[in-house]
């Protein structure tokens, strides 16, 4: 036998509102909840927790301006703090497919907040003042910023640099272990294996210079613009004092965005630094799909590398293990780079003085940032820390390649060092043998030319 769930009455401007009593939402968020039963994905957390930052700021400056009592933005804030917290999460139910601005979910906070003061006895009206001086079309572009600030500042690049320092360990280990080189997925002249492996870390720090470069457009906000840029009801700097306070609030330096024209409809630093993360998947795929080809076999692949065997690989083959972890990783690498087409695509639709494609950019930002810190974390924990090189199988790869050849172009010339490969492959001789029956060179100076060690 179920029990039956108690309403209390909210108000709205369109009337009045069954809400649950155990909820701490008001009207607005009640309608969203019922109007937007689209696919269950709910506004990211990042977005609230930015929002209750936001809040916040907003309330500390309206009360130095005389719009709110010291009180009403202390209660404010304490509801902040406790949103960050975690408190109250289930208090934000709203999923991404609603209004195109974000209206709901900013009126979500507002009567979370407004409904934790009056568990204070302080009294506060969700639009007159925990919204006071704003507007949904300026705050939750704001938000958005700074959620995305935060979390690639917090969450992408620190397991960025934990991977940068795996693979830096990996190269410290094989200082002078030679492999034969491949381009073109074909033998190509010989490399140190470090040399390799530096390339793998450089493929994540370059990405991670190109997010912070972004981050310089994502700090400027759009907090004063209220409706359509033009600061309607927000006091004379309302934009600078709420950025100086975010920036006391956060640790991080927030300025207002100089045209709140531009802020309110563009999408572009929000592109840009998605731009970043999807360089950083495309990298992370051509890393793990190097590793996984190195480490193919056990018998009939490459076999140069091992991986850590962390689960059975096949429901039907006994003893098969596979790179699962390299899987995951180019799988979210395809999901990051889908993102950046919504993204992309949700940036171009600024129409007038505001784009409504908000929510769908927060969903795909986040989704993004959350799965290239997940994964970046899993695979050098599960897989690069474990990496070890086959030493004996990289030495014979490298001394039957034919493309050892290469160091004998200067001495016999392009032509017959490209005969001497072919007579190779084609006798299935060593380049060595194929060299000698030519005549270019004879075996004492064969020997002094074709040092691999010479060749990296």
């Amino acid at each position: 036998m179920g029990y039956e769930t108690e309403y209390r009455i909210e108000h709205d401007t369109m009337g009045e509102v069954q809400v649950p009593v155990s909820c701490r939402w008001g009207a607005q968020t009640q309608r969203s909840k019922e109007n937007f039963k689209i696919g269950g994905q709910r506004q990211p957390m990042e977005i609230i927790r930015a929002f209750s930052y936001l809040k916040e700021a907003c309330a500390c400056v309206n009360a130095r301006e005389g719009k709110l009592t010291p009180e009403q933005a202390e209660a404010v804030s304490a509801a902040c703090e406790e949103i960050r917290a975690g408190k109250w999460d289930e208090e934000f139910p709203l999923v991404v497919w609603q209004t195109g601005s974000g209206t709901q979910t900013n009126m979500n906070v507002n009567e979370v907040i407004a409904h934790l003061a009056a568990d204070r006895n302080v009294a506060l009206h969700p639009n007159d003042h925990v919204n006071c001086s704003q507007s949904s079309n300026d705050t939750f572009p704001s938000a958005l910023h700074i959620a995305a600030v935060l979390t690639v500042t917090e969450n992408v690049l620190p397991a960025a640099r934990r991977l940068e320092e795996s693979f830096a360990a990996l190269e410290a280990k094989y200082p002078d272990l030679i492999r034969i080189g491949r381009t073109h997925l074909q033998d190509a002249t010989p490399l140190k294996f470090a040399q390799e492996v530096s390339g793998w870390r450089e493929l994540v720090a370059a990405p991670c210079r190109m997010m912070e470069l972004s981050l310089t457009q994502l700090r400027q906000l759009a907090i004063g613009g209220t409706a359509v840029g033009t600061g309607l009801n927000a006091p004379a700097g309302f934009d600078r004092k709420v950025c100086a306070e975010l920036s006391r609030l956060t640790g991080i330096a927030f300025e207002p965005d100089s045209n709140k024209f531009h802020a309110l409809t563009s999408k572009d630093a929000l592109v840009f630094a998605h731009g970043a993360l999807k360089a950083l998947a495309c990298n992370l795929m051509k890393i793990a799909n190097d590793i996984r080809f190195e480490a193919s076999g056990p018998r009939c692949g490459m076999g140069e590398l091992h991986i850590p065997e962390n689960e059975p690989g096949s429901s039907i083959m006994p003893g098969k293990v596979n790179p699962t972890q390299c899987e995951a990783v180019t799988m979210v690498a395809v999901q990051v780079m889908g993102n950046d087409t919504a993204i992309s695509v949700a940036a171009s639709q600024g129409n007038f003085q505001l784009n409504v494609f908000l929510p769908v950019c927060a969903y795909n930002f986040m989704l993004s940032a959350r799965l290239l810190t997940d994964a970046m974390d899993s695979f050098r924990i599960h897989c690069v820390d474990g990496i070890t090189a086959d030493e004996k199988q990289m030495a014979g790869n490298l001394n039957r390649s034919l493309m050892l050849v290469t160091c004998l172009t200067p001495e016999i010339g392009y032509e017959r060092a490209a005969q001497c490969a072919k007579k190779a492959l084609h006798d299935g001789s060593t380049l060595k043998e194929a060299v000698l029956a030519l005549g270019y060179l004879d075996e004492a100076a064969y020997d002094i030319l074709v040092r691999p060690e010479k060749m990296v």
